[in-house]
């Protein structure tokens, strides 16, 4: 007889499950799904050895009742124990070398502790457990120490004292023995880090599911989904398994190809195209100033046309500047100097909005446009027209009309550059850009619902060629910024790029790429009549609210000329509104407050209201964050925005069942109805706005 039993099938009643330690408990296993999922390896819990905690290679792990006491201690612990399974399974369950899982899996559960939040670091401070102490000194170990420790030996009692670090580790080790949502947080810039309470970034998600909250965010970025966390966790172990097969280098190289032919297979592009990974959607702005460069030996002007609804960093990156105090690829610079090697460009900007604040018309756009287009050309100049398919607002700039009269112009230098950022497009949209020879800038990490910061150029076969055939470099000051596998491995002027690999966007890539393939799982007539449901719906419910006014109605609209039938960027999917309080906007404070407090649980400020009330309170809300617009022209305030993102879509396609999807699809309509009243009630409550 034993009284070991496997975790999933426990629930005695223990102090365990006393009421004041039920809800932290789940807490804690939430937090445990992103733990791998490892076929055939048993999690046991001893009581007669409460004590115990033990590695069974390839077989269990077991763990003592006195560690479920403290369910943050055990969650470390099993972070601990599963990944040292996932890596000797990678090993093809070599015991010689199972000092390399010693030093991955303490590795990646140091990063996973520094992730958990600050409340679950407090209760591990009193505890005096080998692991914990080691994280809490938070000391710099070498492999070499970490090599001396016999407590992670005793873990599985493998003996691996003689064993010597095989150089060809560390890469794999430095790059990979790191917790997934670690990763989809990497090789970006600060604005994804982290804070120590809510978990949240920037941009108010994090780089791990997070399921409870109600989000329409994707005019901005949103939490990775369960589903596609799962797969991307599971293609990191499949990197590992294969990098100690392969090699590191050939195994990382080949996977950054793989995504790049991923993303030309979902949208059907030509093979002859090529892809530029790109941290972000700014990122991509540097990499097109410094390839206009290796195109043309003329003075350049870039016209940024909707330069007040794109990032905010692009007209600097343009201008070859650095745009951050720190690049992707973690070197320190200087804000706003200029990137070595850059030449001295023009930037001609036009506004969505006038002075006043008010929107200009679709005539007065193109007027401006073409008159910067017609008097650059005069002075023998390059142009790089950078056209905005979807701002975060929703605007499109120039009209189609306009665009083909500039493709008409003769005897003109231009490149067409489409800010496609929010990639609200469907294929044939983004092949038709191709065909006319113009560059597509996007993201998968906007519409598609990838982890923030993944960006991309796409370039027609016309002008790869042109960069191919060309034998100038890169700006040197881009070793800094990208690596040479981000780039086409055919171009000699990418060749002086840094050697290395920017896991953090391949993996963010990889995330996008499963979301962008469910969503074309749906079947067309479902999705877009889920689209039109969805989208009519939200429209409606805004201009309903008597605290809401929608900033959209008389303005640009998306080109919604019904004999080219439906089609994603021929409808509105970001719905922008102010704020309304005694039927005058919020401030821009105010709005961002707002933003902060939808997207947190308020309950604490309604003790003793009805449940339904405090049920309203709790829920998170996490939609668009707050854009400045002047109101009436005369007031500076913010708008928010609730947005379309795939998930909507793909998330209510489930089993083929046509029924279910438009009731999955209504329950997300129900989730906007929500968000809507908790404006309401916190609006009702200004001291929360204090």
């Amino acid at each position: 007889m034993t009284n070991n039993i496997i975790i999933e099938n426990q629930y005695k009643r223990t102090s365990l499950f006393e009421k004041d330690n039920v809800n932290y408990l789940v807490h804690v296993l939430k937090r445990f799904n992103t733990v791998p999922k490892l076929n055939n390896i048993n999690i046991i819990t001893s009581s007669t050895v409460p004590d115990v905690f033990k590695i069974v290679p390839n077989e269990s792990i077991i763990i003592g009742a006195s560690y479920l006491k403290n369910p943050v201690l055990a969650l470390v612990y099993l972070r601990y124990g599963i990944e040292w399974q996932l890596w000797y399974k990678a090993l093809s369950n070599k015991n010689e070398d199972a000092a390399l899982c010693d030093i991955a899996a303490f590795e990646v559960t140091r990063i996973f502790y520094k992730l958990l939040p600050k409340e679950d670091k407090e209760k591990l401070k009193p505890l005096n457990y080998f692991l914990i102490e080691l994280f809490k000194k938070d000391e710099d170990l070498s492999v070499e120490d970490l090599l001396k420790h016999k407590e992670l030996q005793a873990f599985h009692e493998l003996d691996n004292a003689d064993k010597q670090f095989e150089a060809s580790w560390l890469p794999i080790i430095e790059n990979l023995a790191k917790p997934t949502e670690y990763l989809l947080m990497a090789g970006g810039d600060l604005r994804l880090n982290i804070d120590e309470v809510a978990l949240l970034n920037k941009y108010g998600c994090r780089p791990f599911p997070r399921p409870e909250a109600f989000t329409f965010a994707s005019s901005t970025a949103t939490s990775v989904s369960n589903f596609a966390f799962d797969k991307t966790d599971k293609v990191r172990s499949i990197l590992i398994k294969n990098s100690l097969k392969k090699g590191f280098k050939k195994t990382t190289n080949e996977f950054s190809e793989l995504l790049k032919t991923n993303v030309k297979n979902i949208f059907k592009l030509n093979e002859a195209c090529e892809i530029i990974f790109s941290p972000s959607g700014t990122d991509a702005s540097l990499q097109i100033a410094a390839i206009t460069q290796i195109i043309t030996d003329k003075d350049i002007t870039h016209v940024l046309v909707a330069s007040d609804e794109t990032g905010s960093g692009v007209p600097a990156a343009l201008k070859g500047c650095h745009f951050e105090n720190t690049t992707a690829l973690n070197y320190p610079i200087k804000k706003g100097d200029k990137i070595e090697g850059f030449r001295d460009v023009e930037l001609i900007k036009i506004t969505f909005r006038d002075e006043n604040g008010k929107l200009k018309s679709e005539s007065q756009l193109d007027s401006e446009v073409f008159t910067a287009i017609s008097e650059t050309k005069k002075l023998g100049r390059h142009i790089v027209l950078h056209v905005m398919d979807h701002s975060k607002l929703g605007y499109q700039s120039p009209s189609e009309e306009m665009m083909q009269k500039l493709d008409d112009l003769q005897d003109v230098s231009m490149q067409v550059i489409v800010d496609a950022a929010q990639l609200r497009l469907d294929p044939s949209d983004i092949r038709s850009y191709l065909e006319k020879d113009y560059i597509v800038s996007t993201t998968g990490s906007k519409y598609f619902t990838g982890p923030p910061y993944a960006g991309a150029l796409i370039l027609p076969e016309s002008v790869s060629e042109v960069i191919k055939s060309s034998k100038k470099v890169l700006p040197a000051g881009l070793t800094q910024y990208y690596n040479h596998s981000d780039w086409p491995i055919s171009w000699f002027c990418s060749k002086d790029l840094s050697a290395g690999f920017n896991y953090g966007s391949y993996m963010r890539w990889n995330a996008a790429i499963v979301e962008m393939d469910r969503y074309f799982k749906t079947p067309i007539l479902y999705r877009n009549m889920g689209i039109e449901m969805f989208c009519n719906f939200v429209e409606d419910s805004i201009k309903d609210a008597a605290f809401l006014k929608p900033l959209y109605g008389e303005e640009i609209k998306p080109s919604s000329d019904n004999s080219k039938g439906f089609g994603i960027r021929n409808i509105r999917t970001i719905f922008p509104f102010f704020i309304l309080k005694n039927n005058e906007a919020l401030s821009v404070d105010n709005v961002k407050k707002l933003y902060a407090l939808l997207n947190s649980d308020l309950s604490d400020q309604f003790e003793g209201s009805s449940l339904d009330t405090i049920r309203l309170a709790t829920q998170k809300c996490h939609i668009g964050q707050a854009v400045n617009v002047k109101y009436s022209n005369d007031l500076q305030s913010a708008v928010l925005r609730i947005s379309l993102g795939a998930r909507v879509i793909s998330e209510s396609w489930v089993n083929r069942d046509i029924s279910l999807f438009f009731i999955n699809i209504e329950a997300q309509m129900n989730q906007v109805t929500v968000i809507i009243r908790k404006i309401e009630l916190i609006l009702n409550h200004p001291e929360l706005l204090k």
